[in-house]
């Protein structure tokens, strides 16, 4: 009998190990699933992006839809989150080197609080808003285009509002984002 409920208790146990993990996609660890690579669309085969609405960190409102005719970059993430911080210092470089020209950031909180994702923005010294997106409702809208993996993911959207990359990797730098920027931004000139 107690080798039975042993044996019950290991195959439920090795279920949720499984369910954890995943089975045959990416690998899960600490709350993140790691990157898969960057997915270019060709200009072609582009889908509208969604329109992101709703409150900032502090608050305010806040929509995409204010920014069109622009280049938009979306990058999901959490203060939870070991490769959203170690992109960070990249993603904040790269929206000051284009803060001029016609491509604007913004960021979307994944599971975390608002105060406590403020304090980290704070510290690193990102400058553009971030969504406050507790339910995550924001990040499901790319579900119709190319939907998230994991966090981070970022994605880039073209003037004409389509979703033209995503990325899904957990050692972004900033000199692939501004390639990959740049490429978006020749597509449709």
């Amino acid at each position: 009998m107690k080798a039975r409920v042993l044996t019950v208790f290991l195959a439920l146990v090795a279920g949720l190990l499984a369910g954890c993990g995943g089975s045959g996609g990416p690998e899960k660890t600490s709350g993140f699933v790691e990157g898969t690579g960057i997915t270019v669309v060709p200009v072609k085969e582009r889908q509208p992006a969604p329109i992101l609405s709703g409150d900032d960190l502090t608050g305010q409102a806040l929509s995409t839809a204010d920014w069109k005719g622009q280049t938009i970059v979306v990058n999901v993430w959490g203060p939870w989150c070991a490769p959203c911080r170690k992109e960070m210092p990249a993603l904040k470089e790269v929206s000051e080197q284009y803060a001029d020209q016609d491509v604007k950031f913004v960021g979307v909180l994944n599971r975390s609080k608002s105060d406590t994702a403020q304090a980290f923005v704070k510290k690193v010294g990102i400058t553009y808003p971030t969504f406050a997106d507790q339910g995550g409702r924001l990040e499901l809208k790319f579900n119709d285009t190319l939907p998230t993996i994991g966090v981070p993911t970022t994605w880039i959207l073209d003037s004409e509002g389509r979703v033209a990359v995503r990325i899904a990797v957990n050692d972004l730098t900033a000199s692939t984002l501004a390639g990959l920027i740049d490429d978006v931004k020749k597509s449709v000139a």
